[in-house]
C-alpha cells in the first residue's frame, strides 16, 4: 500500500503541527546555468527558512468550524488554489465532508469540536475565498459530477485561461483525475483518465469536461500517469506534473512525469505534448523524469514551483520516511536531471497511528520571496470500531496546515 495512499484514511484525532527542518547531505552536481525551458538563471535552491502560517491553518478552521451553514466544507484533502482575475481565490479539494461541526466540547468531553458519524462525503467540492482571504461559500458539492457508475472524480491544478486561442473572455480549467473503483491494493481507486473541466467566470458554473488521457488501455494499473498534481507556466508554455500509483503496487516510491501545452491550451487535448525520454510528442507515451523506485521518486501527489530559473519539486520522502518527512529536488529544466533530495521539513505529527501527506505550493497567496506550502494530516487506520469514533471525536485532522517558506543556495 502505498504511503500517500495510507495517508488518505478518514479517520484522526489532530493536534497542533510543529515543524523542523530537516537535512539530507547529497552532493551537487555542476549543471548549466540557464533554465532550458525558460531562459532564466538557475541554481541550486534549497529551503533556507520557514514559518507556520497560523493565519491559513486557522481560517480553514473557522470556516469549518461555523454552524451558520449545514452543507458546506468541514474537511477535505486535495488542497489546490488558483487566484481569479477578481482576485478572489478558489480552492480546490478532493474527498470532502460535509455538514455540522458541533462543540466543543463534545460528547465525550474532549475539548475539540465534532461531526455527526453521519456526516455526508463528496468526492470533490470547491470553496471560495474573497480577496480579502476570509473564506465565504462552499460551492454545491460534489462540483465535478461522477462520470459513470463505481468512478469519480478529484480536482487537482487549476488556470485561469482564454476561452479559446486569442479570446478576450476567459475561464477556469481544472485538471481532474477520474478513478474507478477497484479492489485492494486499489482501496482508493484505479486510475483511469486525465481530464479538462471548464468553469465559467465569474459564477464558477460547470460548462464541460474533456478527457486529455485515457489510460484504460494501459494493463498495468501501476503504470498509468495521471496529470495534473502540479502546473506552472515557463516562457511560452504551461507544464504540467504527473504521477504514477507504483507506491500502491509495493514499490517504496512513485515516478514523476511531465506534460506541456502551449500557455492558454490546457482545454485543447489535441495541444498536449508529453516527454518521451528524448523529445516532446502529442502522443508519446510518458517517460519518467524522477523515480528509481527505491530512494529516489514522489508520492503520488506533489507539487513543482519555479524560482528564478530553478524548478523545485516538494514532494514526500521515499519509504517509511514517507508518512513524516517532505523533501524537494531541483533542476533546470522540467524534464530534468532533478537533484535530491535535499533539504525538507518533517512535520511533529499528533500521537496516534497519524500521517502527513500531499505537499501543494500555493502561489496566490505567496510573494515578496515567501512560498506558501499547504499538506494534509490524517489517521492512518481505517479500519476496527475505533475508526467511526477516532473521525466523530475531532474534526481538525482532516483540514491543510500552511507554512511559508524561503528558498535559497543550499548551505
Amino acid at each position: 500500500m502505498s504511503d500517500d495512499a495510507r495517508a488518505r484514511r478518514r479517520r484522526g484525532t489532530g493536534l497542533g503541527v510543529l515543524l523542523a527542518l530537516v537535512c539530507a547531505a547529497v552532493p551537487l552536481t555542476a549543471l548549466p546555468d540557464r533554465d532550458r525551458e525558460g531562459g532564466g538563471a538557475c541554481t541550486a535552491r534549497a529551503v533556507t527558512s520557514w514559518q507556520a502560517d497560523r493565519g491559513l491553518t486557522d481560517e480553514f478552521a473557522r470556516y469549518g468550524n461555523d454552524p451558520v451553514r449545514t452543507d458546506d466544507w468541514t474537511g477535505g484533502d486535495g488542497t489546490h488554489s488558483l487566484r481569479l482575475p477578481d482576485g478572489r481565490v478558489l480552492w480546490l479539494f478532493s474527498d470532502t465532508y460535509l455538514g455540522p461541526v458541533h462543540g466543543p466540547p463534545n460528547p465525550v468531553g474532549e475539548s475539540s469540536s465534532w461531526r455527526d458519524a453521519s456526516a455526508p462525503m463528496v468526492r470533490n467540492s470547491a470553496v471560495v475565498m474573497a480577496a480579502s482571504g476570509r473564506l465565504r461559500r462552499t460551492l454545491p458539492a460534489p462540483l465535478f459530477p461522477d462520470p459513470g457508475a463505481g468512478q469519480w472524480r478529484w480536482p487537482v491544478a487549476a488556470r485561469v485561461e482564454p476561452r479559446s486561442p486569442g479570446s478576450a473572455e476567459r475561464v477556469v480549467r481544472v485538471l481532474l483525475w477520474t478513478r474507478t473503483a477497484g479492489r485492494a491494493p486499489w482501496i482508493y481507486g484505479v486510475p483511469t483518465a486525465t481530464e479538462v473541466a471548464t468553469l465559467s467566470l465569474p459564477g464558477l458554473r460547470l460548462e464541460g469536461v474533456r478527457t486529455v488521457l485515457d489510460q484504460r488501455g494501459l494493463a498495468d494499473a501501476a503504470r498509468r500517469v495521471l496529470f495534473g498534481t502540479s502546473a506552472l507556466d515557463a516562457g511560452d508554455w504551461t507544464y504540467v506534473f504527473g504521477g504514477n500509483d507504483a507506491q500502491a503496487a509495493g514499490r517504496r516510491v512513485s515516478t514523476a512525469y511531465v506534460a506541456r501545452v502551449p500557455r492558454g491550451g490546457l482545454g485543447e487535448p489535441g495541444a498536449w505534448e508529453y516527454w518521451d525520454g528524448s523529445r516532446w510528442a502529442a502522443r508519446a507515451r510518458p517517460a519518467p523524469v524522477l523515480g528509481d523506485g527505491t530512494r529516489r521518486g514522489v508520492g503520488s501527489a506533489f507539487t513543482v514551483v519555479r524560482d528564478g530559473g530553478t524548478y523545485v519539486l516538494f514532494t514526500m520522502a521515499a519509504g517509511t520516511r514517507g508518512l513524516t518527512t517532505l523533501t524537494s529536488y531541483w533542476a533546470c529544466s522540467p524534464t530534468g536531471p532533478w537533484h535530491g533530495p535535499l533539504r525538507g521539513l518533517s512535520p511533529s505529527l499528533p500521537a496516534g497511528d497519524v500521517a502527513a501527506y500531499n505537499p501543494q505550493a500555493h502561489p496566490a497567496l505567496s510573494g515578496g520571496g515567501r512560498l506558501v506550502l499547504s499538506y494534509d494530516v490524517n489517521w492512518l487506520d481505517a479500519t476496527g470500531a475505533s475508526a467511526q469514533a477516532n473521525l466523530s471525536r475531532n474534526v481538525s485532522l482532516y483540514r491543510p496546515r500552511f507554512v511559508t517558506l524561503r528558498l535559497g543556495p543550499p548551505p
